[in-house]
């Protein structure tokens, strides 16, 4: 008994090792800022999805995440190739810098990252591109936000929606946030 005890243990700490690290390298979580290298960043966190490199040197790089991209991570390097932050940017006081009729394509993919691809849409006869993202909400649900250009006119406006998902209970599922 002593015997299978001791191996459930062991494989429960193993199992738990292993997460922890894959929850380092989701979100930079360890990386500290001032000390840690682009290359770091890189071998923790992978590949970026995007990255902008900006005329002073500095450098963005942009982390979709989570189930259906439920979070984005910005992660910021400066000019000497340090870490300089990194931040979540599927949230409210994100979606609100897009300025309707001011933000343009570029502006909204450096500070939300990329749409989930598949729910891009264009509507041929509204001439509109849209771009959604989802997101846990400030209610811990999973929300959309969806950014639409006008191509007539390059009006920029801005949804948002919580879906109507339940879970067996009839409660909605948790976001995990």
């Amino acid at each position: 008994m002593n015997g299978r005890r001791s191996l459930r243990q062991y494989l429960l700490v193993l199992v738990s090792g292993f997460l922890l690290m894959a929850c380092a390298g989701y979100s930079g979580w360890g990386l500290q800022p001032g000390v840690a290298t682009l290359p770091e960043v890189i071998a923790v966190m992978g590949s970026p999805a995007l990255s902008w490199k900006d005329p002073d040197g500095s450098e963005q790089l942009a982390y979709p995440r989570g189930p259906a991209a439920a979070q984005t991570f910005m992660v910021f390097i400066d000019p000497s190739g340090r870490l300089l932050r990194i931040d979540r940017v599927l949230n409210m006081e994100h979606f609100a810098r897009i300025e309707p009729g001011k933000s343009d394509k570029e502006s909204v993919l450096r500070l939300l990252g990329p749409p989930v691809p598949q729910w891009t849409n264009y509507f041929k006869a509204r001439d509109e591109l849209v771009w959604e993202w989802q997101f846990c909400d400030s209610w811990n649900q999973l929300a959309r936000f969806d950014v639409l250009f006008d191509a007539s006119t390059g009006v920029v406006r801005t949804s948002y929606q919580r879906q109507a998902l339940m879970g067996p209970n009839g409660v909605a599922p948790w976001c995990g946030h």
